[in-house]
């Protein structure tokens, strides 16, 4: 059986793959456990995004985990790193986030923190998943023993306060913020302006369905039109959970994960504040984002897809930058965990310190030709059996040369093949991309 928990816990169509029963369980499972490593009586700090799903699996993980003595402080609509931040601060026992983050409105998820704020480690995600068969059995306690449900909503201004003191003086920078109509929609204009930004709010009414149609971090074509025509100095766009953040410099143009990182750690490095000189990403990120950093003595740590991956390396090694080509950016030094508003509070700061504009700062990335290509299957396993994917890939390879990369991998969420390829001649990545597309949806079958 494949494992429940993806990269970024679990994940599926509301009601309909992540249903109320399955929440319930994942309540009493998560609850039980991590109470086990606490040895006490656990508290679970809850936050959602702005989902219609959402209030009804919040009710459900709530209920599964009272019933095994836990008690739930219910922040309502927060954003991924704010409840991260709050387990911390608050020292409660753990968290969870109800949300699918960039996913559209179908779809719900569920992922735990512990007490530290760190997403838990796959070890313990097993404890809970192996717990699941028997969760009815573990709510049986007298009434008097079941946990209690508060709101704590207010708390959410400790995060404010965090976000705005990473951004410090903003006065007289104009930003435009698309939240996404998620769970960014009053934390992020709130924290800016309280810097002293001018802020330009767009995609900040979410009605339950719209969270991430047609807006924020995956279309950041809006947010580059409303820079331009409000002249601001920056934009901003999150996704429904804000643990990423895509920019569109003054022109309009898109400034992705690898230019703000490549841009945030040239100025860590000349000011000598980048531990071991390393910055922490994806094999997904553009080659140019290494030949910025080797220009300038340092280096690029490249780990498999996904942002628990990054994380490990960086407390493995010390570093305090890593993110993905995404637009999760993770400051260690800073907070647990990917943090679009830490990104946003951090550049600005950057904006206003330098007086550079966005695109200048930008242009120390020298970003290769690269193709992304989301190949839709019937299914994802036998990928790395496939004989025509093989031979694909190595002709795409030997084609490119050293200056090349080429990675094919499945979704941890989705029903996809990721498709990557990037080299020095454009035209040569797309043939290449075209190859392999078509062997993998000739392999794998395409819905």
């Amino acid at each position: 059986m494949s494992r429940l928990f993806g990269t970024d816990g679990v994940r599926g169509l509301a009601n309909a793959e992540l249903t109320v029963e399955l929440a319930v369980a994942l309540g009493r499972a998560g609850a039980t456990v991590l109470a086990r490593h606490a040895g006490r009586r656990p508290r679970l700090l809850l936050g959602r995004d702005t989902r219609r799903s959402g209030q009804l699996l919040e009710a459900a993980l709530a209920a599964g985990a009272m019933s095994v003595g836990a008690d739930v402080l219910r922040l309502g609509v927060a954003t991924t790193p704010a409840v991260a931040y709050l387990v911390a601060a608050l020292d409660v026992q753990f968290g969870a986030v109800i949300s699918a983050s960039h996913n559209p409105a179908p779809y719900n998820g569920i992922k735990f923190f512990s007490h530290d704020g760190f997403k838990l480690p796959d070890a313990l995600e097993d404890e809970i998943e192996a717990l699941l068969p028997s969760s009815v059995d573990l709510s049986a306690r007298a009434a008097q023993d079941v946990g209690t449900s508060l709101d704590r909503g207010a708390e959410l201004v400790r995060y404010v306060d965090f976000v705005s003191g990473l951004a410090g003086d903003l006065s007289g920078l104009r930003v435009v913020c698309d939240c996404a109509n998620g769970a960014a929609s009053d934390l992020a204009p709130s924290a800016l302006r309280q810097a002293g930004a001018a802020v330009e709010a767009i995609a900040a009414s979410p009605d339950g369905t719209n969270i991430n149609a047609g807006c924020g971090s995956l279309h950041p074509e809006r947010l580059g039109r409303a820079v331009v025509e409000t002249g601001a100095a920056a934009g901003f766009a999150f996704d429904g959970d804000a643990d990423r953040l895509i920019a569109t410099d003054e022109r309009g143009a898109v400034v992705d994960g690898d230019a703000l990182m490549a841009v945030l750690a040239c100025d860590l490095l000349a000011r000598d504040a980048l531990p071991g000189r390393t910055v922490v990403a994806t094999v997904m990120s553009n080659l140019g984002l290494e030949l910025c950093l080797k220009e300038r003595g340092a280096r690029l740590l490249r780990t498999r897809v996904g942002d628990r991956y990054v994380l490990e390396a960086m407390r493995d090694g010390g570093f305090t930058l890593g993110g993905e080509q995404s637009g999760h950016l993770i400051f260690l030094d800073h907070h647990t965990t990917g943090d679009g508003l830490t990104t946003a509070a951090l550049l600005a700061s950057l904006l206003c310190r330098t007086g550079r504009p966005l695109s200048e700062l930008a242009s120390v990335l020298p970003r290769l030709p690269q193709v992304l290509r989301n190949v839709r299957v019937a299914r994802r396993d036998g990928l790395d059996a496939s004989p025509a994917v093989a031979a694909a890939v190595a002709a795409a390879e030997a084609a490119l040369g050293e200056r090349g990369r080429v990675l094919v991998r499945p979704s941890g969420t989705e029903p996809l093949v990721r498709v990557m390829v990037e080299g020095e001649d454009e035209a040569a990545v797309h043939q290449a991309a075209d190859a392999i597309t078509e062997a993998v949806a000739g392999a794998l079958g395409v819905v």
